[in-house]
């Protein structure tokens, strides 16, 4: 299968609410009315639930927006499917209007008050509460009513994002309904792939209501959930005329004697990720011990910072990562001057990150000086907050990227379940496919080490980036529960071949 046999890219896309209002907006003036659309969302959302829920007693739980006229669609097609519907408003009939008040006038059935709407009995509950735009936390009445609804046995259907939920951050704004299934219309939103959000939808279903692809050009969506599609065409091309250092040399920086495996951790998954020759960096007292260990992986050993200069004045050596258990303090901060002074591609991560944090504008300068910028810094949250105190306070994790992206002039791989690759231009994909047998001592390590190794191979800093940490997914799903750092690179082969292409 060809790159280009893919799903399309835009599919990834990833709309803030200020995109999807205005991909709204650009539709309607394309001449589909905003009542059509409103049709299109809440049979998407009928058919949705028919496809995967018994008919059964229904409770559609309307707000006074769109979304609430989204629940009066959804109420109609359900009655008219047969099945027992009842819906409650938040509000009246009188107080909605344009859209939602032309949906509400196809309802034919009696409507409640919130209050008066009682849950017991229900066999699945609709949440058309609230919509992705929420600024403000949930409180009274309608907090009350999120909690009875996630009190009760019923199964949940969310209306675009769970009621409570930003769609922009994935926050809890104070409750959230926690739904079993998620419908949303045209794209996904950064708070459908972000924790807690991402917990609280269930599965996520988007849904065609009419809005066309085209629109993207438009709105030129910076964010998008990580995936092949992104970096597919940019992963390395092997020639039967191509030899080892055709496919790049990177070079992993050791720690002392007895913090040498980290390393070595991150040495094996840039060669497994197809770099041409790896090499050892390493301190003399840790030589004989990483010697013990490595076979097609070479050594090179150094004392100071100069040294390794000079270990890295070899213009073969094309990609450096510094950080696995190097040691926290002025040594490792010479090394990793060293290292961006090398004009290597560098992959920061773990003590290197924390060494700076006391001093992170003398990093930030170091790369700031470099020609071409080729960094890549790997903090966790921990480590993000040490290094970027300021930008830790934003409540959104892409914000936070974005932020610390623009702020170091390098690529941010801000890590965890919802890992976020940004770009000092403001670009920024979710990774989602990263399995909870990820969480053990040194899956960052091989991280980081795949990145070194694409890096090694030229892939540019965001797609490398991007591609390991998709594949670093993949391998600890392959892998599967009870999983250790050291199986990880070995599976990187596999996934590779199952890649189309």
């Amino acid at each position: 299968m060809a790159a280009d046999s893919i799903s399309q890219p835009d599919v990834s896309a990833l709309l803030t609410t200020q995109e999807m209002y205005r991909a709204d907006a650009l539709t309607i003036k394309g001449g589909v009315s905003g009542a059509t659309l409103m049709e299109a969302a809440g049979a998407a959302c009928a058919r949705t639930i028919r496809e995967r829920f018994e008919s059964g007693r229904v409770i559609i739980m309307c707000g006074n927006g769109n979304n609430g006229g989204d629940g009066f669609v959804i109420a109609r097609l359900l009655k008219d499917a047969g099945w027992d519907v009842c819906v409650g408003l938040l509000g009246t009939r009188k107080a909605l209007a344009g859209d939602a008040a032309i949906a509400a006038a196809g309802w034919t059935g009696d409507v409640e008050t919130l209050s008066e709407c009682k849950l017991q009995g229900a066999d699945l509950i609709v949440d058309a509460l609230l919509g992705a735009g929420l600024s403000r936390p949930v409180d009274g009445e309608l907090a009350a009513m999120i909690d009875a609804i996630n009190a009760s046995p019923a199964r949940v259907c969310a209306v675009d994002v769970p009621s409570g939920v930003d769609g922009n951050t994935g926050a809890a704004l104070g409750v959230a309904t926690e739904a079993d299934v998620t419908v949303t219309f045209f794209r996904k939103k950064p708070g459908h792939v972000l924790y807690p959000g991402r917990d609280l939808c269930g599965e996520v279903v988007v849904a065609d209501i009419g809005i066309a692809a085209s629109v993207l050009d438009a709105i030129e969506p910076r964010f998008s959930e990580n995936g092949p599609s992104q970096w597919f065409g940019a992963l390395p091309v092997l020639d039967a005329r191509m030899h080892k250092y055709n496919r790049g040399h990177a070079v992993v920086v050791s720690g002392g004697a007895l913090n040498t495996g980290a390393a070595r951790l991150g040495a094996r998954a840039a060669l497994r990720s197809g770099a041409g020759l790896v090499t050892v960096a390493s301190p003399s007292d840790a030589a004989s011990v990483n010697a013990a260990h490595l076979t097609a992986i070479m050594l090179k050993p150094f004392e100071t910072s100069a040294d390794l200069g000079r270990v890295l004045e070899d213009h073969r050596i094309n990609a450096v990562l510094i950080g696995p258990a190097a040691g926290v303090g002025g040594k490792t901060r010479g090394n990793a001057r060293a290292v961006l002074a090398s004009g290597a591609a560098a992959v920061l991560d773990a003590d290197a990150l924390t060494s700076f944090a006391q001093c992170p504008e003398e990093l930030f300068a170091a790369i700031a000086s470099l020609p071409e910028r080729p960094v890549v810094l790997t903090p966790h949250d921990g480590e993000f907050a040490r290094l970027f105190p300021e930008d830790g306070r934003l409540v959104g994790r892409i914000d936070r990227a974005v932020c610390a992206a623009a702020r170091s002039n390098a690529i941010i791989v801000l890590k965890a379940a919802d890992t976020v690759v940004a770009t000092p231009e403001g670009s920024a994909v979710v990774n989602t496919n990263a399995p909870p047998d990820l969480a053990t001592a040194g899956s960052g390590d091989v991280l980081a080490g795949i990145i070194t190794g694409l890096l090694a191979q030229d892939m540019t800093p965001y797609e490398a980036a991007c591609a390991a940490v998709w594949l670093h997914g993949e391998t600890g799903a392959l892998a599967g529960r009870g999983l250790i750092a050291e199986d990880l690179p070995d599976m990187l082969p596999q996934v590779m071949k199952s890649l189309p292409g």
